[in-house]
């Protein structure tokens, strides 16, 4: 099969090895005499894995070796020279398992190989083989698939642990998957074997972290739920969750809950027959394969079958099971045929059975006993107990099981066995009577009836109160949790990790101690540590274990073991030969080992009938503790002279010699230091390392002291803490401030302890598989952070305790509560302290302290390892320095708060106990008169205490008596300190500053002054969060942040302040709240508000705040903001001195409302003043013009929404002095005005149709004029007069468009930091833009990546100071088009409250024709003061209409005469750079006015347009006079020429009307005419193909052909086109050449205004 000679040629010759060296011994014999075997690898073994006659081992590189007797090859290989499986070459094996009788490997892909004995289909259907093969010679891959998922998946598995029959697999979401036979499985099924790999449902949705198989039962490590779980889930969610769905009180609940010690199971009766088929697997005794593949002997099971003839029927048992005619009881394996499971019911009789019943049962019973052979060793027989209960697989009864343990008590006989004969006998040989057996059954029974324990089971086992009940109460067989379709997530794990047996890591990368053990499978020797010896279909959890933080189960074949974090070892099941290591009763549930003092196990491990322990002694190298059978019988010779006869063991018989307890193995010292331990069969195995440079000592000596640690932690909690705690919760004596501070003691304790605890448990991982763990990967230096927190917080809290004196109450209490156990607590405290007659409680709970030390002094070691440029170093020596530093921080505290209880003591009194808080600490004090106050009286006394948090001065004190009139407490936080320079008074003095008051202090000597200085310093320091070093005196601390509440007089008085703090005063960022409701967030600047800052002040009249967002100088508002009253008026804009002040817009109330009304203007001291334009909403009027102090003073206009515009002067708040007044219709009155609308004195009225009335007017104009004057009617043809003229002449009353909106650029000067229009620093301007563009972009984290992008550009400074030529003439443009698009830009800014108010004042009421001439001239003084500002920034940039020149050519381009006659001249006006920036967003409102004005031309035009563009294009060409040579002849539709013919529309000139027409896509002068340009350039394209050789245009043939154009593009406002450009065009161009295409359209548009309508 496997030739030895296959190994790799690097493992030919064996070479010394420092790591995984592998010992290996029998456990049978004394210990003197056992010797253990060093097997010589060439590779590290990294685990080793036992089973009952073979072993493998795994090596370094994936290599896995087997040894033993390889029964499924016919191969007996002896350790010395283990075989390689060279089928899993390759395939990077990181864990292997070894069964009863079969193998199994896990790869590094979490895949799976199995092989070996397969009769119980324990190696599952692998790939290569099918249901009927027995035996699996070669590893082969089983997949595990999980089914529940959509669609179906792998599972990665992580662990293997393999019992005799049965295989179970941990896959990498903590699921536990089973397959084999028996109820071992734990699965919901009713056929075996269970061929393929199902899950165990019943611990769906736990955390399963270790699994462990024995013989016949299972044990599972899990993680424990949240207690919160069970009481708020629903009942389905709990099942799910893996709880028993019988589970349904609550904790605080009492009810009546039946014990799982006298409650079955399998309480079920078998309403099917189990038909009498022999099963295909082989039963009975294990023999060598013969080559038919059956076994040698026939199994028990045969017997029975076909004995046939046990058809006694059973009733009435007392556990109340009942089987049905013809089903035979068990089966010598514990697991039913291959046939399906009977229905079950419960059945509730517990009578009595009658004599032929419990003869029947004994015949059974005798029929199922062991066939013997002929030699027999310890371990190859079994009792009659295991028979009689172990093989009721389907159904335990506990009839067989009280007649075990009847047996087992009563009658200590062994069962007799012919060793001649390997027939088995009809009955059992052991003289047991009927009559015993029924008085057993009634002595059983009436236990039952009365509630108390069984012989086999202790009552006083059961859990103590309800909260400690079985979480899966025991029952009728659940059909497990309801399986749950979810998608597929396999989550990967860590690659080659061998140790997959250790727990999974919690969120904070340690192990989780709140575990549970859950147990199911076969119990006739109580390995299952339910308190009986009842079989279970399924995991049920083993309460007692529960909260004991179990971190390692393993399974021998017949009991069990469990392994806390602190060092205990708990052991179940057979104890024959003393595996158990105790002597305790029963041993149907978990009982302690008895360890000798001083012994911390760390690791287990079980065999067949013996346990291995390994644990931490004396010294730091480990020790070996072994208990089980030490005596080898003679017969185990003949065992090992007839290699082809197995043992078919399922319990051991008791030995003949063995140990109460566990006992040391001497030779283990020699070794070296194990690592790990593994038993299997009778054969223990020990992995070893070698110390090499002190790492490994290093590494075990780590982890040794924090598993001693956490065993002191643990008893001090027990002995100590816990009854304290309790006494304490029951009948405080401690007093209030104490008994807090004591359970806040207690819960850091707690806290620290679980993480000893934790870590502790992470330790002994890392000592299992230091070869393939990384030293940076320990967390002492992965979670730093952590462990320094904990220590930090549990330091603080016994210190703070200890301060208030807690300790002395506590000494009292502990002698109260503790009497008996004083000795105990001595014991506990630190060897090296001086203890007096009571136990030093101070010193008790200071000593976790010190291992801080022990950290920082084994990280020094290990990083002695490696050479100082190594990663591994600079990691262990960085975590060295923080535990030492910490160390040392932490024992300068303990000094600390014993100063402060002595200071207290010294000073105790009514007035000091104000001042006594559990975090406060003493530094220092003037007591001796050391520090007093400057100038002070003769007779005065003062007194200054320094504690860690405040300063406190005291007056009127008398030191000794603790006694004081007035104190005043300075919090440190908000206290500075500097020394006055000695004068020639020499005072040795310092100054201290807080918020409200500064005070100078003298010392008596400098040494005092320096001791105050430095003392003060390091305390201001630590509570900002220094490492309270200190710094050089008076210049610490100066900025800072804090808390205070002022208190003194003034604006801030009562206000708590939170934020930035500069040598005494409010500085920087902060926020300041009043008790009244008032708030202040934003910037400070020497004790006031001084920048952006928000602001609320309530007003108690309307019961809503006042708020205010803006900027603030020297603690009032100023700058823009925006203010939103609390009667609804909004005012955004500009401030001075927190008034209204510059630019500002004010909107009152809402549409709804009856004054609903908005203002943008210039304010002055909070007053309307100067040129401003108010909507009054509800009267629909608006004024444009003058303010004086909040009334209409001076020139205005005012339209209405009746289309009345008025303009004139005002006075006093009303129209007064001359103005003129036009109507809609154009009629128009010019005279002395009164009154708002009323007329009063001369005037002159012209009315639409020429008319005209002079004379003197009176009277209000909507009412009606009384006149006295002539009428002048004017005759036809007459040239209108001057008059007339003069009447109708608008603007000669209105503010010039230069007057206008001063106050806006203002602003914008005031932000580039000058004080008027261009007096300023250009430098200065470009900083103040920076810092304006870098803050705002701080402060606005929700930006865009092209807002930022932009921002970002923004903040750097162009290049300013330089000449303009036409090449950087671009990068200026650029810059003015990203600043004008960003308003966080002054220019930005600008630009967007030009628009604002250019909207306010031409948008709704103010869209009133009249206005155009303002609104063109308000642009173009726009465009005049923005050319300012920019020659101001850019002082290279010409006047308006200035010429920029080229850039100075090269001396090489100087010669070349073709660049010097392209040189060109650009010429640059206010209008050609900033037009374009302004007018696309002033152009709706601007373009709505030329509409208006040019409304009854424009319908003229239109007319026209609609009536001549009826006519096919040749009419049209022929009617407007072209001239045929231009006419086109060929169209081109989509690429095809087509002829034009007569009736041909819209085919001529098509791409120069489609250019055309885009002129009303453009805003600007400039755009348009650029359209006009180029369709007199598509025009010329199109006609140059008609006519021969090179032509130029005349004015005759163009315009005929343009007004075509003109009249196809049908462009609807093409008056309003023509204006805008004519009034808004860049004078520079009017006379070249696009102002006379542009005088073109002009003409074509008066020509077709002038188009006859006939």
């Amino acid at each position: 099969m496997e030739c030895r000679e296959e190994r790799p040629a690097d493992e030919q010759a064996p070479t010394p090895l420092e790591r995984g060296l592998l010992h290996i011994w029998q456990s049978v014999g004394s210990c003197a005499q056992v010797c253990p075997e060093r097997v010589f690898l060439s590779r590290p073994v990294l685990q080793t894995a036992l089973g009952e006659h073979h072993g493998l081992l795994l090596t370094q590189g994936g290599l896995v070796y087997s040894f033993g007797e390889l029964l499924w090859r016919d191969l007996s290989v002896p350790v010395s020279d283990p075989v390689l499986e060279a089928s899993l070459l390759g395939r990077m094996v990181v864990r292997v398992a070894a069964g009863g009788f079969h193998c199994g490997a896990l790869s590094e892909q979490g895949n799976v190989y199995v092989w070996g004995e397969n009769t119980a289909g324990q190696c599952g259907l692998t790939e290569r083989g099918i249901a009927a093969n027995i035996t699996v010679s070669e590893p082969c891959p089983l997949t595990v698939v999980d089914s529940d998922v959509v669609p179906p998946a792998a599972v990665r598995v992580v662990n293997l642990a393999f019992g005799r029959e049965h295989s179970l697999a941990l896959s990498a979401q903590n699921e536990l998957w089973a397959w084999g036979s028996g109820c071992q499985l734990g699965l919901v099924t009713n056929t075996f074997p269970v061929w393929r790999p199902q899950k165990v449902e019943h611990l769906s949705g736990r955390h399963v972290i270790q699994v462990a198989c024995g013989a016949y039962h299972s044990l599972a490590l899990v993680r424990s739920l949240p207690p919160q779980n069970y009481n708020t889930q629903k009942p389905s969610e709990k099942r799910e969750r893996g709880q028993s769905p019988h589970y349904t009180v609550t904790e605080k609940e009492e009810p009546f809950v039946v014990d799982g010690g006298h409650y079955c199971p399998l309480g079920v009766e078998l309403t099917e027959v189990m038909t009498s088929e022999t099963s295909p697997r082989r039963r009975g005794p294990r023999r060598r394969l013969q080559p038919g593949g059956r076994s040698a002997g026939s199994s028990p099971a045969s017997v029975a079958s076909e004995d046939g003839k046990s058809n006694t029927k059973q009733k009435n048992l007392p556990a109340g099971t009942k089987l049905e005619p013809d089903d035979p009881l068990t089966q010598t394996d514990g697991s039913p045929k291959s046939q399906p499971l009977p229905g079950c019911r419960s059945n509730k009789k517990s009578a009595f059975p009658d004599e032929m019943e419990l003869q029947s049962l004994l015949q059974k019973l005798s029929c199922h006993s062991l066939e013997m052979h002929h030699t027999s060793g310890p371990g190859d027989t079994d009792s009659l107990s295991s028979y009689t209960s172990d093989d009721s697989c389907v159904s335990s009864t506990p009839s067989t099981d009280l007649l075990t343990s009847s047996y087992k008590e009563d009658f200590p006989i062994k069962s007799q066995s012919n060793n001649n004969s390997g027939l088995a006998v009809p009955y059992s040989s052991s003289p047991v009577c009927l009559e015993d057996v029924r008085l057993c059954l009634e002595a059983e029974e009436q236990a039952l009836k009365g509630k108390k324990s069984s012989s086999l089971t202790n009552i006083n086992q059961r859990g103590n109160t309800a909260a400690n009940r079985r979480r899966s109460l025991p029952g009728t067989p659940t059909r497990g949790s309801p399986r749950r379709r979810r998608p597929c997530a396999c989550k990967p794990s860590s690659a080659g990790r061998t140790q997959a047996a250790a727990p999974e890591e919690a969120d904070d990368g340690l192990p989780s101690l709140d575990t549970e053990v859950w147990s199911w499978g076969r119990g006739s020797e109580g390995q299952l540590g339910h308190g009986d010896q009842l079989a279970r279909l399924q995991p049920l959890c083993i309460k007692p274990l529960t909260g004991e933080e179990v971190i390692q189960v393993a399974a021998g074949s017949h009991h069990s073991l469990a392994l806390t974090a602190h060092c205990q070892v708990y052991s179940w099941g057979s104890n024959m030969c003393g595996q158990l290591g105790h002597v305790n009763s029963p041993v149907t549930v978990p009982q302690q080992t008895k360890l000798s003092d001083g012994l911390r196990v760390w690791d287990v491990s079980a065999g067949q009938s013996h346990s291995l322990l390994l644990a931490d002694g004396d010294c730091v190298q480990p020790v070996l503790l072994y208990c089980g059978q030490r005596q080898e019988p003679m017969s185990a010779q003949s065992e090992r002279s007839n290699p082809n006869q197995r043992s078919c063991q399922r319990s051991p018989n008791r030995a003949e010699s063995y140990t109460v307890r566990p006992t040391l193995l001497p030779f283990c010292m020699e070794m070296g230091y194990a690592s790990s331990v593994c038993s299997g069969g009778q054969n223990c195995t020990v992995l070893v390392d070698q110390n090499v440079m002190g790492f490994i000592s290093a590494i075990h000596e780590m982890a040794s002291r924090e598993r001693q640690f956490y065993c002191w932690l643990n008893s001090v909690r027990k002995l100590l803490l816990t009854p304290l705690r309790n006494r304490e919760s029951s009948c405080p004596s401690l007093g209030e401030p104490c008994t807090h501070l004591f359970f806040s003691l207690c819960e850091s304790f707690v806290r620290l302890s679980t993480l000893i605890g934790r870590h502790s448990t992470s330790l002994t991982y890392f000592q299992h598989d230091v070869q393939g763990r990384d030293v940076t990967s320990l967390p002492l230096l992965m979670q730093t952070e952590h462990f320094l927190d904990s220590y930090k917080e549990y330091c603080s809290s016994v210190g703070n305790f200890q301060v208030m004196g807690g300790f002395q109450s506590l000494r009292k209490l502990s002698l109260e509560c503790l009497d008996s156990q004083q000795t105990v607590l001595a014991q506990l405290c630190v060897s090296d302290q001086s203890v007096g007659g009571d136990a030093d409680l101070v010193s008790l709970l200071y000593r976790p302290l010190q291992q801080l030390h022990q950290y920082s002094r084994v990280l020094l070691k290990l990083a002695a390892c490696y050479d100082v440029l190594t990663a591994e170093y600079q990691s262990l020596h960085q975590g060295f320095s923080q535990y030492e530093s910490l160390s040392l921080s932490l024992l300068r505290r303990k000094k600390e708060a014993e100063t402060t209880l002595l200071f207290w003591k010294t000073h105790s009194g009514k007035t000091t106990e104000v001042l006594r808080l559990p975090q406060r600490r003493v530094v220092c004090e003037s007591s001796n008169r050391s520090l007093t106050l400057q100038n002070a009286g003769r007779f005065s006394n003062h007194w200054f205490m320094l504690f860690n948090d405040v300063l406190v001065h005291t007056q009127g004190a008398i030191p000794s008596q603790s006694l004081f009139s007035t104190h005043h407490v300075y919090p440190l936080t908000c206290l500075w300190v500097k020394p006055v320079t000695e004068d020639s008074s020499s005072l040795y003095a310092i100054k201290i500053t807080c918020p409200e008051e500064s005070f100078t202090v003298v010392a008596s000597t400098p040494q005092e002054k320096n001791k105050w200085l430095r003392s003060i310093n390091q305390a201001v320091d630590q509570v900002l969060g220094g490492g309270g070093q200190g710094s050089s005196p008076g210049v610490m601390g100066m900025s800072r942040t804090a808390s205070y509440t002022f208190t003194g007089e003034g604006r801030f008085k009562d206000a708590k302040y939170t934020g930035g703090w500069l040598a005494g005063r409010v500085h920087g960022r902060g926020t300041m709240k009043w008790p009244d409701g008032q708030m202040y967030s934003g910037n400070f600047k020497n004790g006031l508000e001084d920048g952006y800052g928000e602001c609320i002040i309530p007003n108690k009249t309307l019961n809503k705040p006042d708020i205010y967002q803006g900027h603030w100088r020297e603690g009032k508002i100023h700058g823009f903001g925006k203010y939103k009253y609390a009667s609804g008026e909004v005012y955004e804009g500009c401030f001075s001195d927190g008034q209204r002040h510059g630019y500002g817009m004010l909107s009152s109330g809402k549409m709804a409302k009856k004054s609903s009304s908005v203002f943008i203007g210039h304010w002055v001291h909070d007053k309307k003043t100067g040129y401003g334009v108010y909507d009054d909403i509800t009267r629909g009027e608006k004024y444009m013009g003058v303010w004086l102090d909040e009334q209409r003073h001076g020139s205005a206009v005012v339209v209405t929404q009746h289309g009345v515009y008025y303009e004139g002067t005002f006075r006093d708040n009303k129209m007064s002095g001359p103005g003129l007044l036009v109507s809609d219709d154009d009629t128009a009155l010019h005279g002395e005005f009164s009154d708002d609308w009323t007329v009063n004195g001369k005037g002159v009225l012209s009315l639409a149709n020429g008319d005209c009335l002079e004379g003197q007017f009176s009277g209000e104009w909507t009412a009606g004029l009384k006149v006295v004057g002539t009428y002048t009617k004017p005759v036809v043809d007459e040239p209108e007069s001057k008059d007339r003229s003069s009447v109708l002449r608008l603007g000669q009353y209105v503010v010039p468009a230069g007057q206008r909106w001063v106050c806006v650029f203002d602003e914008c000067w005031s932000r580039l930091g000058c004080d008027a229009p261009g007096r300023g620093e250009r430098a200065a301007a470009w900083e103040n833009i920076a810092v304006t563009i870098t803050t705002a972009r701080r402060h606005s984290p929700d930006l865009s990546k092209s807002q930022t992008k932009v921002l970002e550009c923004l903040e750097f400074i162009p290049q300013h100071g330089e000449p303009v030529t036409t090449a950087n003439y671009d990068n200026i443009r650029r810059y003015l088009i990203k600043a004008c698009e960003t308003p966080l830009h002054p220019l930005g800014w600008l630009v967007e409250t030009l628009v604002t108010v250019y909207r306010m004042t031409y948008v709704g009421v103010g869209s009133n024709c009249r206005l155009l001439r303002q609104a063109v001239q308000e642009v173009q003084a726009y465009l005049t003061h923005f050319y300012c500002i920019v020659r101001f920034l850019f002082p290279g940039l010409p006047d308006d209409g200035g010429i920029i020149p080229d850039p100075p050519a090269s001396p090489a381009g100087r010669h070349n005469s073709d660049t010097a006659e392209q040189a060109s001249v650009m010429v640059v006006s206010c209008s050609s750079l900033l037009l374009p920036l302004l007018l696309p967003r002033l152009y709706p409102p601007l373009f709505t006015l030329y509409c208006l004005q040019e409304e009854r031309e424009e319908a003229q035009y239109w007319e026209r347009i609609l009536r001549i563009n009826k006519q096919p294009d040749q009419s049209l060409l022929n009617f407007l006079g072209v001239q045929e040579k231009f006419w086109p002849v060929w169209m081109s539709i989509l690429g095809e020429r087509k002829q034009i013919v007569s009736t041909s529309k819209d085919a001529c000139f098509v791409s120069a009307v489609e250019t055309l027409q885009q002129i009303s896509t453009t805003f600007t002068p400039s755009d348009k005419l650029l359209v006009i340009q180029k369709t007199f350039e598509e025009l010329t394209q199109e006609v140059k193909p008609l006519l021969h050789g090179d032509f130029l245009w005349c004015m005759d043939d163009l315009l005929p052909l343009f007004l075509y154009v003109v009249f196809r593009a049908r462009i609807r406002n093409l008056g309003a086109e023509v204006n805008l450009i004519e009034d808004l065009m860049d004078p520079n161009v009017q006379h070249g050449e696009l102002g006379m295409m542009f005088t073109t359209l002009k003409a074509c548009y008066i020509q077709i205004q002038r188009e006859p309508t006939t």
